[in-house]
């Protein structure tokens, strides 16, 4: 009898362990973060996911097939930040704001293990401070005093490096808003409901198209072209902000409660979508769900730039998003 209950004991354990991650019944949880709309991603995305299946059923079972991966894509950045504490989320892109609230503030388990390549910048990124090219606003101490449109508390190329660069340059502005995303900025700024305006930038980009060179503008300017076919005549940039460290993808540290195994899987997934990202199909997915060019690996201490500007400027995180 207390063999037959020590078997029953043993077998209730084992049917309730948890499938081992990367199993048909504990998959691999990989998030994009909405850089674009839903749609769009879930249509082009599939390339890695099945090169990322195959390959760390390589790396990870040493066979072809085996390991499995379920993607989601959520439709506010915040619902990656939250997956990830309640362990819904194991793999993401992220911005980095994201990634500081998911870490430093919410104190997730999650580390940093790739960031993207943008040419010519290469690893870094940064703001821009626009105004109409036919105002008055010649640099930034003319806003001193104006009407002014940051994009979103959480942007920190559309807030929080605009808002460095006007403390250290002792500019005080007057009324501020948050447009919410970048291309509304340049509306306002455009049809003149504001002064001036913070958003992204990247420097233009040529590309060679039926032997013929086509510049093309890459700044937040290129969301309005539509709308604003003269955009980039109309407004102007005035002053650029801080470059910081480009958004990271990110990890669940405690996918694995063996250290060897979280160790295998985290330079599997590394060396994995480096080489997709390096192959054509690579190359042309990046660009549709990131706009990067390539991924290369980074760490922690890579973002210790915006933690000290966020300190700085007293910023709190978690008010932000509030």
């Amino acid at each position: 009898m207390i063999r037959i209950l020590g078997l029953l004991l043993m077998l209730s354990f084992v049917a309730c362990r948890e499938p081992e991650p990367g199993t048909e019944g504990n998959p691999l949880k990989v998030m994009f973060i909405p850089y674009v709309e839903q749609r769009t991603i879930m249509l082009h995305s599939e390339g890695l996911i099945k090169f990322l299946e195959k390959s760390l059923s390589q790396k990870m079972l040493g066979q072809d097939s085996g390991f499995h991966i379920r993607v989601s894509i959520p439709t506010f950045y915040i619902s990656v930040v939250e997956a990830f504490g309640t362990e819904n989320a194991d793999l993401s892109s992220m911005t980095t704001f994201s990634y500081l609230l998911t870490k430093d503030t919410k104190k997730y388990p999650v580390e940093a293990i790739l960031t993207v390549i943008r040419e010519p910048e290469g690893l870094v990124y940064k703001g821009a401070i626009i105004a109409r090219a036919d105002s008055n606003i010649k640099k930034l101490e003319d806003l001193k005093g104006k009407k002014f449109a940051f994009a979103d508390p959480s942007s920190t190329s559309g807030f929080v490096l605009a808002s460095k660069l006007f403390k250290d340059r002792g500019v005080a502005l007057g009324e501020t808003v948050f447009a919410g995303r970048h291309d509304n900025v340049i509306s306002m700024v455009y049809q003149g409901q504001v002064d001036g305006g913070a958003i992204y930038y990247s420097s233009p980009k040529v590309r060679v198209e039926n032997g013929k060179s086509i510049r093309e503008l890459r700044d937040a300017r290129s969301m309005v072209l539509s709308q604003y076919p003269d955009v980039e005549e109309k407004i102007k940039i005035i002053e650029f902000t801080d470059e910081v460290q480009n958004e990271p993808w990110v990890l669940r540290t405690n996918i694995y409660k063996d250290p060897v195994k979280q160790a295998k899987l985290r330079q599997s997934i590394i060396d994995s979508i480096i080489e997709y990202s390096a192959s054509p199909e690579g190359k042309d997915l990046m660009q549709i769900l990131i706009r990067a060019d390539k991924v290369v690996p980074t760490d922690d201490a890579s973002y210790d730039k915006i933690r000290a500007i966020l300190k700085d400027i007293q910023f709190d995180i978690s008010s932000a998003v509030k």
